[in-house]
């Protein structure tokens, strides 16, 4: 283990006032590591554990948790910011049996955080173990059957689009299995099989995967090496998958949870304009309130086009989030808004937004296909004012 004078000479830079509150590349590797540490805690509630039970990051933070508290000057260098009392926790008695992975990649997870004095000399070059994951990642090949992949990353990317399904950052929930789509380094993945459980080095289980990007390439490479390219990755991200069962429905089940009304309303202004198109020119909007008090003063309010308003059509809504529906509607509908300018009451000139030229038939139809998850499969065509199907290509 390093000598406690040696790390406190190594610490001696940072100590220094000429320093003016900078930190040394030392200081700097035990702080980084700590506060990933942290994260882990904030998202799980808990300090990372030993055991074969739980996934390699956990795993990999145990390890570096139980470095950083065994080691004096650690604790002193990371004690201003344990806002979460981790020093407090005692070291694992059989923490090297717990994560049984070979050195190499051990000293890459723990990013520097000195064991032994030997070690220094290599805190600033790449293990085998990342040499051979970015490799892995690098490694692709063309994919022949590509355009047998094209539509099924289309219609990801439209329900991404839409919020069917959402992106959220790779760490909490590092599973990986056959249809899933990730976001790494820019690029939509999709893992589109999955072959034979194996052993890995250390004991952990892995599996030898195919995955599709969607620059028409693909890898066979390991499920651990993924998992830590998306972990490495700062805007490594997770698609979730769509969510099951319909957006919302006309009548709530027992355990549904209301969450407003989406509303359709046309305009009674006498503007030239507005009284030509009327029967085509619509509000869409959600309300988690009542609609009429949504519009008792639509007469001075440039959104509503300063003018008293029909509710035309009406929808109520069951446990969705009402921004993204209403996003959603706005999105489907951008080619057909209004533009048109109009004067508020102090001659001020507004641009409304929310107001669209499309049948009330056709908003209809797009909340029926909402219903049943197929509205990210169409477009909406102004020239023919109509939902046409989005073309595969």
């Amino acid at each position: 283990m390093t000598d406690l004078e040696e790390l406190r000479s190594e610490l001696d830079d940072f100590a220094q006032p000429s320093k003016k509150g900078g930190k040394s590349a030392l200081e700097e590797r035990v702080i980084a590591g700590f506060e990933e540490i942290q994260r882990f805690v904030d998202e799980c509630g808990r300090a990372p554990q030993h055991g074969d039970d739980k996934d390699i990051f956990e795993r990999i933070y145990a390890v570096r948790l139980d470095q950083i508290r065994s080691q004096e000057l650690c604790r002193i260098i990371v004690a201003p910011i344990d806002h979460q009392e981790l020093l407090k926790g005692s070291v694992s008695s059989n923490a090297v049996g717990a994560f049984s992975i070979d050195d190499d990649e051990l000293l890459a997870e723990l990013e520097g955080i000195a064991v032994k004095a030997e070690l220094s000399d290599l805190r600033h070059v790449r293990s085998t173990a990342e040499i051979k994951a970015a490799e892995e990642i690098a490694n692709r090949e063309k994919c022949k059957d590509f355009e047998s992949f094209k539509p099924i990353f289309l219609k990801a990317k439209n329900e991404l689009s839409s919020g069917v399904r959402q992106s959220r950052p790779f760490g909490k929930e590092v599973s990986v299995e056959i249809g899933n789509f990730f976001i790494l380094n820019g690029q939509f993945v999709l893992v589109a099989e999955v072959g034979e459980e194996i052993k890995a080095p250390n004991g952990a289980s892995d599996a030898r995967l195919r995955v599709i990007f969607d620059n028409g390439t693909e890898s066979n490479l390991l499920r651990r090496s993924l998992q830590r390219a998306l972990y490495k990755d700062e805007a490594g991200r997770r698609v979730t998958d769509p969510d099951a069962g319909p957006l919302f429905s006309d009548t709530p089940e027992d355990d549904d949870i209301e969450s407003g009304t989406i509303y359709v309303l046309r305009s009674q202004s006498d503007h030239p304009y507005i009284a030509e198109h009327r029967q085509l020119m619509h509000k869409i909007g959600v309300t988690g309130g009542k609609i009429e008090t949504r519009i008792n003063n639509a007469e001075n309010e440039a959104t509503y086009l300063l003018a008293a308003v029909d509710v035309v059509a009406s929808y109520k809504l069951f446990g969705i989030n009402r921004t993204k529906l209403e996003n959603l509607f706005h999105r489907l509908f951008a080619p057909a808004q209004l533009d048109l300018v109009i004067h508020d009451r102090f001659g001020h000139p507004v641009k409304p937004k929310e107001w669209f030229l499309v049948p009330l038939q056709v908003i209809d139809e797009a909340v029926k296909r909402i219903r049943d998850g197929s509205i990210t499969d169409v477009k909406y065509d102004p020239k023919t004012a109509t939902l046409i199907s989005i073309e595969n290509k």
